[in-house]
C-alpha cells in the first residue's frame, strides 16, 4: 500500500517534516509573536502552506497562539523537550546556576561542555548583554572540537585511536588562518593540554574571539567535561590569568558539585 501522507526526496528525508521544523525554528529565533504572513516570507513558503504548519505545530504543542493578534509563540512541549535533553546530558538547575555565578566572576561567557556518546555537546552556556556569548557556541553545539578550547580538553582526554576515529568523522576544517588542521599538529597540542589540564584558542574557531577551559574531573579523575570562558582576543592576554584561575576554580567546583548529588539509584 502506497503512503500518500508525506512526500519523500531523493535521500529518503520528509519535505513536510522539514518545513514544519523550519517555521518551528523561525517563531522561535523570533522571540513571542510573529505573524503568519512573517514566518511565509521568511521561510519562503505560500501562506496557505504556512497556516498549515502553523496550526499542525499549534495542535501539537509546539508552538500556541498569541492573543491580541501578535501571532504565534514557542508552546510549552518546547520547553519539556530541554528539560529532557538537560537530563540527558546530565545538567541540572544546580549546574546551571553554578555557571552564571562563574560567568558573572570571570565576567565573561560561561560554557560547560559534556561528553554526550560520541559528540563533545555544550551542555549550558552563561553570558549576559555585557558579556555575551560566541555565536553559535549555544546549548547543543557540537561542532570544530579541534577549533574550541573545551573541544580540546575532552579531546586531549580521548584514547589517540578514539580521537582519529572521532576526528576523521567531525573533520578538522580550516575556520581561520590560526585553525590547526593537520592531526599531528593537534596531537602535539592535545599532548601539551593533558599535562597543564588547561587548554587556550585565540582565534582558531573566530576571529577576534579567544576562548580558555579547564577539565572537570570525576572522582578517578577522568574527564567528564569542561568549563570554558570566552572573550575578545584583544582582551585576552590582559585577562589570561584571571580567567585562567576562575576556570580552574569553577571546573573543580562542577566535579564537586557532581561527586556530591544524591544518587539516583534507590
Amino acid at each position: 500500500m502506497t503512503d500518500h501522507t508525506a512526500s519523500r526526496d531523493s535521500s529518503g528525508l520528509i519535505g513536510s517534516a522539514q518545513r514544519a521544523l523550519r517555521v518551528l525554528d523561525i517563531v522561535g529565533a523570533a522571540g513571542d509573536g510573529i505573524t503568519a504572513k512573517a514566518v511565509a516570507r521568511r521561510a519562503g513558503y505560500n501562506l496557505s502552506t504556512t497556516y498549515h504548519l502553523l496550526n499542525t505545530l499549534v495542535h501539537e504543542g509546539y508552538l500556541i497562539r498569541l492573543g491580541h493578534g501578535r501571532g504565534f509563540g514557542l508552546g510549552y512541549k518546547v520547553g519539556n523537550l530541554y528539560q529532557r535533553l538537560c537530563a540527558e546530558l546530565d545538567v541540572g538547575q544546580e549546574l546551571r546556576d553554578e555557571l552564571h555565578r562563574l560567568h558573572r566572576r570571570a565576567e565573561a561567557a560561561a560554557y560547560y561542555t559534556v561528553f554526550r556518546e560520541a559528540d563533545i555537546v555544550v551542555a549550558a552556556v552563561a553570558d549576559s548583554p555585557e558579556f555575551p556569548r560566541a555565536t553559535p557556541l549555544d546549548f547543543g553545539f557540537h561542532e570544530a572540537a579541534h577549533a574550541t578550547a573545551f573541544g580540546k580538553v575532552l579531546l586531549a582526554s580521548m584514547p589517540r585511536r578514539a580521537r582519529r576515529e572521532y576526528l576523521a568523522g567531525a573533520g578538522m576544517p580550516r575556520l581561520t588562518e590560526r585553525t590547526h588542521a593537520r592531526a599531528v599538529d593537534l596531537d602535539t597540542e592535545l599532548e601539551h593540554v593533558e599535562r597543564a589540564g588547561m587548554a587556550l584558542e585565540i582565534e582558531e574557531f573566530q576571529p577576534e574571539l579567544a576562548c580558555l577551559s579547564a577539565p572537570v574531573l570525576d572522582t578517578q579523575n577522568r574527564v567528564m567535561g569542561a568549563v570554558a570562558f570566552s572573550v575578545p582576543s584583544e582582551t585576552f592576554h590582559a585577562r589570561r590569568w584571571h580567567l585562567e584561575r576562575s576556570a580552574r576554580a569553577g571546573a573543580a567546583r562542577f566535579a564537586h558539585l557532581l561527586a556530591t548529588r544524591p544518587s539516583l539509584i534507590s
